[in-house]
């Protein structure tokens, strides 16, 4: 049979096997609804909070802060309904771009849409490292110091875009996420990043999860701070399903359960080989498209083949966890060095070695073979070699293939 694999903003077609075939594993399929509907009755009737034209009444100045382009967030279509309520505001834009790359100009024009050359002269980048454009605002029950950057506490009223989809180790990305690692500084984020690596802080988990809890405590040291959230939640087409609005964290954990009812999806039994796709642009790097790794390994056997399909145009990212995994003999050596001493980045190194553990990792990326090698990762050069190889190994195997991994979650149907 064949199928159509994403690679990057392209799709590559493939043939294996009927036999072989356990499925094509999406998001789960929603009712499509009117996207400017949806939007302009969150925004009518906010939770906890005024309208969002009653909130901008009396504002002096305004912050917007929106998600970078590693986020499939429709900044876009959110501004296409506010223009012309913020029209005549003293507003400014802050890029969260957490620890990650400043946005390219295409990446600007996917965040933008058709509003970037009215917007660009007030929009500011973050950037994590910039100490002097920082302000320290307390420390959280876990020890974390809040410092972030001075426009989110200088800013009079703050207007938050975001989306809300499962993350592998805080839970859901979304609501908090915008302060913590969204506007923080780069040791903020590092402190909240080291809770990843206990057992608790994983995906569609917020009860008991240190690092979710550890980012609602943070933002009480904001909590005087007049704040509209605008939540939005994405089918498997990437077209807004639902919206929520007005408190950061009722909004948020509203857009929770549509989230859950997107991308927590069941599955008969896991496979012996689970191709894990992620798709543009949670394909950006490495360091984004580990997150495929995290959510296939829920499909699969222990013993089997996972093989990540990422094109990385950006190559590694943010390369600590890459240099731990390159320095250490086998994935159990990364482990014990991670025990010594934490260095942001190294919860992904511990979370692909935790795998490596009991399976294998193969991948297709534009990345170069020897530097997946040095990460325990096989390279293949392409998806059709690499699952020919697979059918060599486990003649008998079932593929499972994710097609949007890194933001489905698989579970067995009980």
């Amino acid at each position: 049979m064949e199928l159509a694999i994403p690679f990057g903003r392209e799709k590559v077609t493939i043939r294996i096997p009927d036999k072989q075939f356990a499925g094509l594993i999406y998001p789960n399929k929603v009712k499509q609804v009117d996207e400017q509907a949806v939007l302009t009755e969150a925004l009518n009737h906010p939770l906890h909070s005024k309208s969002f034209d009653a909130f901008l009444e009396n504002a002096k100045d305004i912050l917007f802060i929106v998600n970078d382009g590693t986020r499939p967030t429709p900044t876009a279509k959110v501004l296409d309904i506010l223009s012309s309520r913020i029209s005549g505001h003293e507003i400014r834009f802050i890029i969260a771009t957490g620890v990650h790359r400043a946005p390219t100009e295409d990446e600007l024009q996917h965040i933008f849409g058709k509003h970037l050359d009215d917007f660009r002269s007030v929009i500011h980048i973050h950037d994590s490292t910039k100490d002097e454009e920082m302000v320290r605002l307390g420390v959280s029950k876990n020890g974390t110091e809040m410092i972030v950057n001075r426009l989110g506490v200088e800013a009079d009223k703050i207007v938050i875009i975001g989306s809300v989809e499962p993350h592998y180790f805080a839970g859901y990305t979304g609501g908090r996420k915008a302060f913590l690692p969204g506007i923080a500084s780069y040791k903020t984020i590092e402190q909240n990043h080291c809770l990843a690596l206990k057992p608790s802080a994983r995906a569609l988990v917020l009860k008991g999860n240190p690092v979710h809890e550890d980012m609602e405590d943070a933002i009480q040291a904001i909590k005087e701070k007049e704040i509209f959230s605008i939540m939005t939640v994405l089918d498997r087409d990437d077209r807004i399903f639902a919206a929520t609005t007005g408190d950061l964290s009722e909004s948020f954990h509203a857009a929770v359960e549509k989230s859950h009812q997107v991308f927590s999806v069941e599955i008969e039994e896991k496979a012996d080989i689970v191709v894990g796709v992620a798709p543009y642009p949670m394909d950006v790097d490495l360091y984004q498209a580990q997150k495929a790794i995290e959510n296939a390994k829920l499909a699969l056997n222990p013993g089997g083949i996972l093989l990540l399909i990422a094109k990385c145009p950006g190559g590694v990212g943010h390369t600590t966890f890459a240099d731990l995994l390159s320095s250490a003999v086998d994935p159990q050596d990364a482990l014990k060095q991670i025990e010594k001493k934490y260095v942001l980045g190294y919860h992904k190194a511990a979370k692909i070695a935790e795998v490596a553990q009991w399976a294998s990792i193969w991948g297709v990326t534009s990345l170069s073979p020897e530097l997946l090698q040095s990460i325990f990762i096989r390279p293949f050069s392409s998806i059709q070699e690499a699952l020919d190889e697979a059918i060599k190994v486990k003649p008998e195997a079932k593929i499972l293939f994710l097609m949007a991994a890194s933001i489905t979650v698989p579970r067995i149907r009980i």
